[in-house]
């Protein structure tokens, strides 16, 4: 019943908007002539109605057979319903300010004054209020989403040994396979990742949104990422299955096994609260990988103390933990010896500002290291801004990343 509450209440708010953007349509539109008029007209509530009824018919759409067309769904409707959500915002500030001036023209001493001319610009404004969203978002669909970008930093360390000085790490993260839509394009990626010629390679988290089978048509493509001191992984708070609705317990554990299969498949070593030493030279440092840890509503299926159990005495600790708001909670105050925490889940919000050292996004209200290089004292934190997307299917500002650390001691 609730989610018929929830229906009933999105279309209600969709109507509305569409009804109120309407009006200032169809006064602009009183220029053109007739043949166009009634084309403009009746192309605006043609792609309403076709967005709406593709939201309301969504649940019946097999998600195996045709997840790309819910993807298409959910991303029309959002793009459209945030577009006029930016138009209605103009307009309405114009009737607040149509109505004040008909209230102060009820007083005799005060002269009334019509200002068509200016109602005519708000409209105007409006509908270019809402264009602009439409087409920033509809361009970080088609080339936001997967443009990937290499990022290189330095991350110095006292603790690194002698033979690992110079080491070069790469870190990808929120693959996110269950919202892809351009193989072609995530192929280029790892291609791109694979031609920095890193010495280790570590994924943390989140291969899936929700299920193991949204990763099988692009196993053979993550598979292809390869370094000659391996390629390490994590599982994020997406590959739990936590967001999805199972049959029962057992068939939710089954899936999150098949996953762990996969990260086998396609070569990596995925560590579920335990660690592994690299050694060179006869020196060696330890990979801790710590599952799901998030302050707050997220899960917290990581245990630190089996993920370090045997390192305690490597010198150097490179910890594995998708959610970067487990440095603060308990990496930095329980466990001052760990060198370098990678983490990724923030996708910094995909939308965002970046210019030079100057980086916005919403995202930073809710997580205080949300992307780059953190560091306190000797330990460090590195954010990924995630290789893929969810939810919205594209980027603004916040392009996905392929992260290329080089450790050297300090």
């Amino acid at each position: 019943m609730s989610r018929i509450y929830f229906v009933v209440f999105l279309v209600s708010i969709y109507l509305a908007l569409d009804i109120y953007v309407f009006v200032a349509v169809k006064s602009l539109s009183e220029g053109l002539t007739p043949i166009w008029r009634r084309f403009v007209l009746t192309s605006y509530w043609a792609v309403s109605i076709v967005s709406l009824t593709g939201v309301l018919l969504y649940r019946q759409i097999d998600p195996k057979l045709f997840a790309d067309l819910r993807l298409y769904i959910t991303t029309f409707f959002f793009v459209l319903f945030i577009g006029k959500v930016f138009a209605t915002v103009f307009l309405l500030l114009e009737d607040i300010r149509r109505g004040v001036t008909w209230i102060v023209n009820l007083f005799p001493m005060v002269e009334e004054k019509h200002s068509t001319s200016r109602s005519e610009f708000m409209q105007k404004s409006a509908i270019i209020a809402g264009a602009i969203p439409v087409a920033t978002m509809t361009f970080g669909v088609i080339s936001g989403a997967h443009d990937y970008r290499v990022r290189n930093r330095i991350v110095y360390s006292p603790n690194l040994p002698k033979s690992f000085d110079g080491i070069r790490i790469a870190q990808i993260s929120d693959i996110h396979t269950g919202s892809f839509f351009n193989k072609t394009a995530v192929a280029g990626g790892v291609d791109l990742l694979n031609a920095q010629k890193p010495d280790a390679v570590f994924f943390t988290g989140d291969l899936v949104n929700n299920r193991s089978e949204e990763a099988k048509e692009y196993l053979d493509i993550f598979k292809k990422i390869n370094a000659p001191l391996g390629v390490y992984s994590v599982m994020g708070n997406h590959d739990y299955g936590d967001y999805t609705n199972w049959s029962s317990e057992e068939t939710k554990q089954k899936d999150i096994q098949n996953l762990h299969k996969m990260h086998a498949y396609m070569g990596y070593d995925l560590l579920l609260n335990e660690n592994r030493t690299l050694k060179v030279d006869g020196e060696e440092i330890a990979i801790l990988g710590c599952e799901n840890w998030g302050s707050g509503r997220f899960s917290k299926y990581g245990d630190m103390k089996k993920t370090i159990s045997g390192a305690e005495e490597i010198p150097y600790k490179l910890l594995l933990s998708h959610d970067p708001s487990h440095w603060d909670a308990q990496i930095r105050q329980e466990y001052p010896d760990i060198d370098l925490m990678l983490a990724g889940h923030t996708h910094g919000f995909q939308f965002g500002i970046e210019i030079g050292d100057f980086r916005w996004s919403p995202v930073q209200y809710r997580y205080k290291q949300w992307a780059d290089l953190y560091s306190e004292g000797n330990q460090s934190l590195y954010v990924n801004r995630g290789y893929g997307f969810l939810g919205y299917p594209g980027r603004i500002g916040i392009l996905p990343e392929i992260t290329i650390l080089e450790l050297k001691r300090s």
